[in-house]
């Protein structure tokens, strides 16, 4: 396992520190703890890969800026909203690529220095799709967070992510590859 899965899973802990934090200490302890591994996270990163992502960084302030206000607020419902945030931040982001006519995932493969191995139309609606995903499970965690528990909330924030990603991915390869398809007969 390359750095960058290993720190795409670390990007979880806060959230199960305060999962745990949450169900066997005060509330206020949950929050620092979270925000306390978030800090710890961004650190590793920056220490590890010698550079920090723009969505870590904007999870992190997210993270601090949520927690803050259920800190003050005195509940743990605005720190778990975050998952919300990010999906409306980033389904927006990805929106508004397709206003622009751009993509993110092709800058993203050319700053790596890979080659795309889609075209570029292919990769602006597997975007698109990608964008009304991040929304609809925004807002599907809006509402987890608000009427279930903790414990569900953490599912659906770790595995259940996992479980619905890889839905939608197995979905948008059987699209894309109709696509394809259609392209080549055409």
């Amino acid at each position: 396992m390359d750095k960058q899965n290993k720190f795409f899973i670390i990007s979880f802990l806060p959230a199960l520190a305060y999962w745990y934090l949450e169900a066997n200490y005060d509330l206020k302890i949950a929050l620092i703890g979270g925000v306390g591994l978030a800090i710890l996270e961004i650190s590793f990163e920056k220490f590890f890969l010698k550079h920090v992502h723009k969505i870590s960084l904007f999870n992190f302030y997210l993270i601090v800026f949520l927690g803050l206000i259920a800190f003050i607020g005195n509940d743990g419902i605005w720190y778990k909203l975050q998952p919300f945030f990010t999906g409306l931040a980033m389904s927006g982001f990805l929106f508004y690529k397709k206003i622009k006519n751009t993509s993110f995932m092709q800058e993203m493969m050319t700053e790596f220095g890979n080659e795309p191995v889609l075209s570029d139309e292919a990769m602006k609606k597997m975007e698109f799709h990608m964008a009304i995903f991040l929304l609809v499970y925004g807002c599907f965690m809006a509402a987890v967070a608000i009427t279930m528990t903790t414990d569900q909330w953490i599912f659906f924030k770790t595995i259940g992510f996992y479980i619905a990603s890889a839905v939608f991915f197995l979905i948008e390869m059987v699209i894309i590859r109709k696509e394809i398809i259609k392209n080549k007969n055409d």
